[in-house]
Protein backbone atom coordinates (compact mmCIF):
# COMPACT_ATOMS: atom_id res chain seq x y z
CA UNK A 1 0.00 0.00 0.00
CA UNK A 2 1.22 3.37 -0.83
CA UNK A 3 1.41 6.12 1.45
CA UNK A 4 -0.14 9.54 0.92
CA UNK A 5 1.14 11.90 -1.71
CA UNK A 6 2.61 15.04 0.00
CA UNK A 7 2.87 18.50 -2.19
CA UNK A 8 6.35 19.60 -2.25
CA UNK A 9 6.82 23.34 -1.05
CA UNK A 10 6.31 25.78 -3.83
CA UNK A 11 9.55 27.02 -5.18
CA UNK A 12 7.85 30.95 -5.42
CA UNK A 13 6.48 30.70 -2.27
CA UNK A 14 9.57 31.75 0.53
CA UNK A 15 12.19 29.35 -1.38
CA UNK A 16 13.76 31.76 -2.68
CA UNK A 17 13.38 35.06 -1.13
CA UNK A 18 13.92 38.19 -3.39
CA UNK A 19 13.52 36.38 -6.56
CA UNK A 20 12.36 38.36 -9.31
CA UNK A 21 11.60 35.40 -11.57
CA UNK A 22 7.31 36.09 -12.46
CA UNK A 23 4.89 33.51 -10.84
CA UNK A 24 2.86 32.09 -13.28
CA UNK A 25 -0.61 32.29 -13.85
CA UNK A 26 -1.10 28.48 -15.21
CA UNK A 27 1.09 25.87 -14.65
CA UNK A 28 0.75 23.18 -17.11
CA UNK A 29 1.60 19.31 -16.51
CA UNK A 30 2.75 16.45 -18.72
CA UNK A 31 3.87 13.31 -17.93
CA UNK A 32 5.55 11.89 -20.65
CA UNK A 33 7.61 8.41 -22.05
CA UNK A 34 8.64 7.44 -25.38
CA UNK A 35 6.80 11.00 -26.33
CA UNK A 36 9.91 12.28 -28.56
CA UNK A 37 8.59 12.89 -31.31
CA UNK A 38 5.61 14.47 -30.06
CA UNK A 39 6.94 17.11 -27.44
CA UNK A 40 7.93 19.14 -29.85
CA UNK A 41 4.35 19.54 -31.50
CA UNK A 42 2.55 19.64 -27.78
CA UNK A 43 4.37 22.74 -26.80
CA UNK A 44 3.98 24.76 -29.89
CA UNK A 45 0.12 23.63 -29.65
CA UNK A 46 0.10 24.76 -25.39
CA UNK A 47 1.90 27.76 -26.24
CA UNK A 48 -0.56 29.16 -29.32
CA UNK A 49 -3.41 28.29 -27.29
CA UNK A 50 -2.61 29.99 -24.06
CA UNK A 51 -1.17 32.96 -26.00
CA UNK A 52 -0.13 36.03 -23.60
CA UNK A 53 -1.61 34.22 -20.28
CA UNK A 54 1.09 33.52 -17.78
CA UNK A 55 2.06 30.21 -17.82
CA UNK A 56 4.80 27.31 -17.55
CA UNK A 57 5.16 23.84 -18.63
CA UNK A 58 6.61 20.84 -17.01
CA UNK A 59 7.05 17.84 -18.16
CA UNK A 60 7.62 14.73 -16.08
CA UNK A 61 9.55 12.07 -17.86
CA UNK A 62 10.09 9.00 -17.27
CA UNK A 63 13.68 8.82 -18.49
CA UNK A 64 12.20 7.82 -21.72
CA UNK A 65 14.54 5.17 -23.61
CA UNK A 66 13.71 7.31 -26.80
CA UNK A 67 15.41 10.64 -25.01
CA UNK A 68 11.85 12.38 -24.29
CA UNK A 69 13.95 14.04 -21.77
CA UNK A 70 16.95 15.24 -24.12
CA UNK A 71 14.92 16.93 -26.25
CA UNK A 72 12.64 18.79 -23.66
CA UNK A 73 16.34 20.01 -22.20
CA UNK A 74 17.17 20.71 -25.89
CA UNK A 75 13.87 23.02 -26.31
CA UNK A 76 13.86 24.12 -22.56
CA UNK A 77 17.52 25.83 -23.88
CA UNK A 78 15.24 27.88 -25.76
CA UNK A 79 12.33 28.42 -24.06
CA UNK A 80 12.32 29.76 -20.44
CA UNK A 81 8.61 28.56 -19.91
CA UNK A 82 9.60 24.83 -20.02
CA UNK A 83 10.71 22.93 -17.14
CA UNK A 84 11.94 19.22 -17.42
CA UNK A 85 12.06 16.63 -14.89
CA UNK A 86 13.63 13.50 -15.62
CA UNK A 87 12.59 10.44 -13.00
CA UNK A 88 14.68 7.79 -12.28
CA UNK A 89 12.56 5.91 -9.42
CA UNK A 90 8.70 5.20 -9.12
CA UNK A 91 7.52 5.24 -12.45
CA UNK A 92 3.95 5.54 -13.64
CA UNK A 93 1.43 7.92 -15.27
CA UNK A 94 -0.11 9.32 -11.57
CA UNK A 95 3.35 9.26 -9.54
CA UNK A 96 4.72 11.26 -12.68
CA UNK A 97 1.74 13.73 -12.52
CA UNK A 98 2.16 14.19 -9.04
CA UNK A 99 5.89 15.23 -9.11
CA UNK A 100 4.72 17.56 -11.76
CA UNK A 101 1.92 19.29 -9.74
CA UNK A 102 4.19 19.15 -6.54
CA UNK A 103 6.42 21.99 -8.12
CA UNK A 104 4.06 23.47 -10.06
CA UNK A 105 3.69 27.46 -9.24
CA UNK A 106 0.77 28.69 -10.80
CA UNK A 107 -2.94 29.51 -9.49
CA UNK A 108 -4.50 27.34 -12.28
CA UNK A 109 -3.14 23.39 -12.60
CA UNK A 110 -3.66 21.89 -16.48
CA UNK A 111 -2.81 17.86 -16.80
CA UNK A 112 -2.51 16.65 -20.83
CA UNK A 113 -0.98 14.17 -22.22
CA UNK A 114 2.05 14.37 -24.77
CA UNK A 115 0.21 11.96 -27.19
CA UNK A 116 -1.60 14.93 -28.75
CA UNK A 117 -4.75 13.26 -28.62
CA UNK A 118 -6.40 15.65 -26.29
CA UNK A 119 -7.26 19.26 -28.22
CA UNK A 120 -5.34 22.15 -26.93
CA UNK A 121 -7.76 24.09 -28.79
CA UNK A 122 -10.43 23.96 -25.89
CA UNK A 123 -7.96 24.24 -23.23
CA UNK A 124 -9.26 28.19 -22.70
CA UNK A 125 -12.70 27.36 -22.12
CA UNK A 126 -11.82 24.93 -19.90
CA UNK A 127 -9.45 27.31 -18.09
CA UNK A 128 -11.77 29.66 -17.99
CA UNK A 129 -14.27 27.78 -15.85
CA UNK A 130 -11.97 27.43 -13.48
CA UNK A 131 -10.36 31.08 -12.69
CA UNK A 132 -13.42 32.38 -13.17
CA UNK A 133 -14.45 30.19 -9.72
CA UNK A 134 -17.36 28.45 -11.31
CA UNK A 135 -15.86 25.43 -10.96
CA UNK A 136 -12.71 23.64 -9.17
CA UNK A 137 -12.17 20.86 -11.76
CA UNK A 138 -12.53 20.88 -15.66
CA UNK A 139 -12.71 17.79 -17.59
CA UNK A 140 -12.16 17.53 -20.71
CA UNK A 141 -14.68 15.27 -21.73
CA UNK A 142 -15.23 12.83 -24.88
CA UNK A 143 -18.43 11.94 -23.55
CA UNK A 144 -20.40 15.15 -23.29
CA UNK A 145 -22.09 17.77 -25.72
CA UNK A 146 -19.10 18.57 -28.57
CA UNK A 147 -16.62 15.24 -27.27
CA UNK A 148 -16.39 12.41 -28.93
CA UNK A 149 -13.89 9.48 -29.17
CA UNK A 150 -12.54 10.21 -32.87
CA UNK A 151 -11.53 6.49 -34.53
CA UNK A 152 -11.88 4.35 -31.57
CA UNK A 153 -12.37 0.40 -32.41
CA UNK A 154 -14.99 -1.21 -31.14
CA UNK A 155 -13.15 -3.07 -28.46
CA UNK A 156 -11.55 -0.23 -27.04
CA UNK A 157 -14.75 1.87 -26.61
CA UNK A 158 -16.07 -1.24 -24.89
CA UNK A 159 -13.28 -0.94 -22.77
CA UNK A 160 -13.53 2.85 -21.99
CA UNK A 161 -17.44 2.07 -21.30
CA UNK A 162 -16.96 -0.60 -18.85
CA UNK A 163 -14.26 1.39 -17.41
CA UNK A 164 -16.66 4.30 -16.79
CA UNK A 165 -19.63 2.05 -16.23
CA UNK A 166 -17.66 0.87 -13.00
CA UNK A 167 -16.39 3.88 -11.88
CA UNK A 168 -20.02 5.32 -12.02
CA UNK A 169 -21.47 2.52 -10.14
CA UNK A 170 -18.83 1.50 -7.61
CA UNK A 171 -17.72 5.22 -6.53
CA UNK A 172 -21.08 7.52 -7.77
CA UNK A 173 -19.21 9.64 -9.86
CA UNK A 174 -21.05 11.84 -12.25
CA UNK A 175 -18.54 13.04 -14.66
CA UNK A 176 -19.73 11.47 -18.00
CA UNK A 177 -15.97 10.88 -18.93
CA UNK A 178 -13.71 10.30 -15.40
CA UNK A 179 -11.26 8.27 -17.63
CA UNK A 180 -9.99 11.57 -18.72
CA UNK A 181 -6.29 12.56 -18.29
CA UNK A 182 -7.13 15.76 -19.69
CA UNK A 183 -8.67 18.37 -16.85
CA UNK A 184 -7.60 21.49 -14.84
CA UNK A 185 -7.98 21.85 -11.32
CA UNK A 186 -7.50 24.69 -9.21
CA UNK A 187 -4.59 25.22 -6.67
CA UNK A 188 -7.08 25.72 -3.93
CA UNK A 189 -8.58 21.86 -4.83
CA UNK A 190 -5.24 20.48 -5.52
CA UNK A 191 -3.71 21.58 -1.84
CA UNK A 192 -6.80 20.03 -0.21
CA UNK A 193 -6.81 17.07 -2.18
CA UNK A 194 -3.40 16.15 -2.55
CA UNK A 195 -2.10 14.67 1.02
CA UNK A 196 -5.04 11.98 0.12
CA UNK A 197 -4.15 11.03 -3.40
CA UNK A 198 -2.59 7.60 -3.67
CA UNK A 199 0.67 7.94 -6.17
CA UNK A 200 -0.17 4.49 -7.36
CA UNK A 201 -3.47 5.37 -8.71
CA UNK A 202 -4.38 4.82 -12.51
CA UNK A 203 -6.14 7.79 -13.22
CA UNK A 204 -5.23 10.97 -11.02
CA UNK A 205 -8.79 12.68 -12.31
CA UNK A 206 -10.38 10.10 -10.41
CA UNK A 207 -8.70 10.58 -7.65
CA UNK A 208 -9.58 13.68 -7.03
CA UNK A 209 -13.20 13.44 -8.02
CA UNK A 210 -13.06 10.70 -6.01
CA UNK A 211 -11.33 11.27 -2.94
CA UNK A 212 -12.83 15.00 -2.43
CA UNK A 213 -16.56 14.43 -3.03
CA UNK A 214 -17.04 18.65 -2.18
CA UNK A 215 -15.44 19.61 -5.72
CA UNK A 216 -17.17 21.38 -8.29
CA UNK A 217 -16.70 19.54 -11.44
CA UNK A 218 -17.93 20.35 -14.96
CA UNK A 219 -16.97 19.73 -18.47
CA UNK A 220 -15.97 21.06 -21.73
CA UNK A 221 -15.83 18.32 -24.67
CA UNK A 222 -13.52 17.87 -27.11
CA UNK A 223 -12.91 15.27 -30.32
CA UNK A 224 -10.27 12.50 -29.65
CA UNK A 225 -7.55 12.77 -31.75
CA UNK A 226 -5.66 10.04 -33.49
CA UNK A 227 -1.70 9.01 -32.20
CA UNK A 228 0.18 10.70 -34.51
CA UNK A 229 3.38 9.60 -33.13
CA UNK A 230 4.28 6.79 -30.69
CA UNK A 231 2.27 3.66 -29.42
CA UNK A 232 -0.77 3.33 -27.34
CA UNK A 233 0.09 2.74 -24.01
CA UNK A 234 -3.28 0.74 -23.41
CA UNK A 235 -2.55 -3.13 -22.04
CA UNK A 236 -3.67 -5.68 -19.26
CA UNK A 237 -1.15 -3.43 -16.85
CA UNK A 238 -3.18 -0.62 -17.74
CA UNK A 239 -6.71 -2.20 -17.03
CA UNK A 240 -4.98 -3.98 -13.99
CA UNK A 241 -3.68 -0.89 -12.61
CA UNK A 242 -7.35 0.83 -13.18
CA UNK A 243 -9.15 -1.87 -11.44
CA UNK A 244 -6.58 -1.71 -8.34
CA UNK A 245 -7.01 2.31 -8.36
CA UNK A 246 -10.96 1.74 -8.07
CA UNK A 247 -10.67 -1.01 -5.30
CA UNK A 248 -8.75 1.39 -3.58
CA UNK A 249 -11.08 4.49 -3.60
CA UNK A 250 -14.30 2.14 -2.79
CA UNK A 251 -12.58 0.20 -0.05
CA UNK A 252 -9.47 2.01 1.76
CA UNK A 253 -6.42 1.29 2.41
CA UNK A 254 -7.25 -1.17 5.16
CA UNK A 255 -7.43 -3.66 2.49
CA UNK A 256 -4.77 -4.85 -0.14
CA UNK A 257 -6.10 -3.64 -3.20
CA UNK A 258 -4.16 -6.87 -4.89
CA UNK A 259 -5.67 -8.99 -2.79
CA UNK A 260 -9.81 -7.85 -4.34
CA UNK A 261 -7.93 -8.16 -7.54
CA UNK A 262 -6.79 -11.98 -6.69
CA UNK A 263 -10.02 -12.50 -4.95
CA UNK A 264 -11.75 -11.27 -8.21
CA UNK A 265 -10.10 -13.66 -10.40
CA UNK A 266 -10.75 -16.35 -7.68
CA UNK A 267 -14.44 -15.50 -8.08
CA UNK A 268 -13.92 -16.20 -11.69
CA UNK A 269 -12.88 -19.42 -10.74
CA UNK A 270 -14.69 -20.37 -8.11
CA UNK A 271 -17.96 -19.70 -11.35
CA UNK A 272 -16.29 -21.62 -13.72
CA UNK A 273 -15.64 -24.37 -11.06
CA UNK A 274 -19.46 -24.55 -10.21
CA UNK A 275 -20.27 -24.71 -14.10
CA UNK A 276 -17.78 -27.36 -14.77
CA UNK A 277 -18.77 -29.86 -11.71
CA UNK A 278 -22.04 -28.78 -11.97
CA UNK A 279 -22.31 -30.21 -15.89
CA UNK A 280 -19.77 -33.12 -14.97
CA UNK A 281 -22.29 -34.75 -12.41
CA UNK A 282 -24.87 -33.88 -15.19
CA UNK A 283 -23.15 -35.73 -17.32
CA UNK A 284 -22.57 -38.72 -15.45
CA UNK A 285 -18.64 -38.88 -14.13
CA UNK A 286 -17.82 -41.63 -11.99
CA UNK A 287 -16.77 -42.18 -8.39
CA UNK A 288 -13.77 -43.99 -7.66
CA UNK A 289 -12.37 -45.12 -5.02
CA UNK A 290 -8.75 -45.18 -3.44
CA UNK A 291 -8.94 -47.51 -0.74
CA UNK A 292 -6.42 -45.39 0.79
CA UNK A 293 -9.15 -43.63 3.61
CA UNK A 294 -12.85 -43.72 4.24
CA UNK A 295 -12.26 -40.43 5.06
CA UNK A 296 -11.69 -39.68 1.84
CA UNK A 297 -13.84 -42.11 -0.22
CA UNK A 298 -15.38 -42.32 -2.77
CA UNK A 299 -14.17 -39.57 -4.30
CA UNK A 300 -16.44 -37.56 -7.35
CA UNK A 301 -14.19 -37.91 -10.54
CA UNK A 302 -16.35 -34.22 -11.35
CA UNK A 303 -14.76 -32.92 -8.92
CA UNK A 304 -10.95 -33.70 -9.77
CA UNK A 305 -11.84 -32.80 -13.37
CA UNK A 306 -13.27 -29.15 -12.44
CA UNK A 307 -10.49 -28.59 -9.97
CA UNK A 308 -7.57 -28.94 -12.40
CA UNK A 309 -9.36 -26.81 -15.61
CA UNK A 310 -9.62 -24.01 -12.16
CA UNK A 311 -5.87 -24.52 -11.18
CA UNK A 312 -4.81 -23.95 -15.25
CA UNK A 313 -7.26 -21.12 -15.68
CA UNK A 314 -6.33 -19.33 -12.09
CA UNK A 315 -2.68 -19.70 -13.24
CA UNK A 316 -3.35 -17.83 -16.34
CA UNK A 317 -5.46 -15.06 -14.78
CA UNK A 318 -3.33 -14.41 -11.63
CA UNK A 319 -0.26 -14.81 -13.80
CA UNK A 320 -0.99 -12.33 -16.56
CA UNK A 321 -3.59 -10.04 -14.47
CA UNK A 322 -3.19 -9.75 -10.72
CA UNK A 323 0.94 -10.29 -10.47
CA UNK A 324 1.48 -8.22 -13.37
CA UNK A 325 4.46 -6.86 -12.25
CA UNK A 326 5.75 -10.56 -11.32
CA UNK A 327 4.64 -12.36 -14.05
CA UNK A 328 6.24 -15.44 -15.58
CA UNK A 329 7.00 -15.30 -19.28
CA UNK A 330 8.69 -17.74 -21.84
CA UNK A 331 9.80 -20.78 -20.41
CA UNK A 332 10.22 -19.62 -16.99
CA UNK A 333 6.32 -20.28 -16.98
CA UNK A 334 7.05 -24.37 -16.88
CA UNK A 335 8.61 -24.57 -13.51
CA UNK A 336 6.41 -21.68 -12.68
CA UNK A 337 3.37 -23.21 -13.26
CA UNK A 338 4.84 -26.69 -11.94
CA UNK A 339 5.36 -25.03 -8.51
CA UNK A 340 1.97 -23.45 -9.06
CA UNK A 341 0.65 -27.33 -9.16
CA UNK A 342 2.41 -28.13 -6.05
CA UNK A 343 0.91 -25.33 -3.54
CA UNK A 344 -2.56 -26.25 -5.52
CA UNK A 345 -2.02 -29.17 -4.36
CA UNK A 346 -1.98 -28.03 -0.34
CA UNK A 347 -5.36 -25.87 -0.99
CA UNK A 348 -6.79 -28.69 -3.07
CA UNK A 349 -6.43 -31.44 0.12
CA UNK A 350 -7.85 -28.72 2.10
CA UNK A 351 -10.85 -28.47 -0.48
CA UNK A 352 -10.92 -31.82 -0.87
CA UNK A 353 -11.33 -32.37 2.68
CA UNK A 354 -14.03 -30.18 3.14
CA UNK A 355 -16.03 -30.92 0.35
CA UNK A 356 -15.95 -34.95 1.75
CA UNK A 357 -16.72 -34.20 4.75
CA UNK A 358 -19.45 -31.77 4.20
CA UNK A 359 -20.66 -34.71 1.82
CA UNK A 360 -20.17 -37.55 4.38
CA UNK A 361 -22.53 -35.76 7.24
CA UNK A 362 -25.09 -34.54 4.69
CA UNK A 363 -25.12 -30.76 5.36
CA UNK A 364 -27.97 -28.93 3.16
CA UNK A 365 -29.00 -32.54 2.25
CA UNK A 366 -32.63 -32.62 3.23
CA UNK A 367 -32.62 -29.00 2.77
CA UNK A 368 -31.66 -28.96 -1.06
CA UNK A 369 -31.44 -32.11 -2.60
CA UNK A 370 -28.62 -34.12 -3.29
CA UNK A 371 -26.95 -32.38 -6.68
CA UNK A 372 -27.91 -28.96 -5.03
CA UNK A 373 -26.51 -29.51 -2.06
CA UNK A 374 -23.14 -30.99 -3.28
CA UNK A 375 -23.19 -27.54 -5.42
CA UNK A 376 -22.67 -25.85 -2.44
CA UNK A 377 -20.00 -28.38 -0.66
CA UNK A 378 -18.06 -27.77 -3.27
CA UNK A 379 -17.98 -23.83 -3.16
CA UNK A 380 -17.52 -23.93 0.55
CA UNK A 381 -14.15 -25.90 0.12
CA UNK A 382 -13.21 -23.49 -2.80
CA UNK A 383 -14.07 -21.11 -0.77
CA UNK A 384 -11.41 -21.93 2.24
CA UNK A 385 -9.09 -23.09 -0.54
CA UNK A 386 -8.62 -19.90 -2.01
CA UNK A 387 -7.87 -18.01 0.98
CA UNK A 388 -5.17 -20.31 1.95
CA UNK A 389 -3.52 -20.40 -1.37
CA UNK A 390 -3.48 -16.77 -1.73
CA UNK A 391 -0.95 -16.38 1.46
CA UNK A 392 0.86 -19.37 -0.50
CA UNK A 393 1.32 -17.53 -4.09
CA UNK A 394 2.02 -14.39 -2.57
CA UNK A 395 5.09 -15.93 -0.33
CA UNK A 396 6.80 -18.51 -2.42
CA UNK A 397 5.60 -17.82 -6.29
CA UNK A 398 4.95 -13.91 -6.93
CA UNK A 399 6.46 -12.41 -4.54
CA UNK A 400 8.26 -9.50 -5.44
CA UNK A 401 11.23 -10.30 -7.84
CA UNK A 402 13.46 -8.83 -10.53
CA UNK A 403 12.29 -10.27 -13.73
Amino acid sequence: MSAPHTPAAHPSRGAQPGSKEPVPLISIVTPTYNEAENLPILIERLHAALGVLPHEIIIADDNSPDGTWQVGEDLAAEDPTLRIMRRFHDPGLSASVLDGLSTARGEVLVVIDADLQHDTAVLPEMLSHVLTNRVDVCVGSRSTTGGGYGDWSASRRFVSWVATVIAKVLLRVSVSDPMSGYFVVSRAAYEQTAPSINPRGFKILLEFIGRNRNLRVDEVGYEFSNRIHGETKLNRSVIRSYLLGVAELRVGRQINPTFLLYALVGLVGLAVNSVLFTLAEAVGFPEITTGLNDAIDPIATSFLFSVQVTILLLFAMNNEFTFWEQRYRGWAMIPAFALYEVMSLVGTSVHVAVFTSLQNIGFLLNLLGTSASRVVQNLIGASIALVLNWFLNTTYLWRRRQR
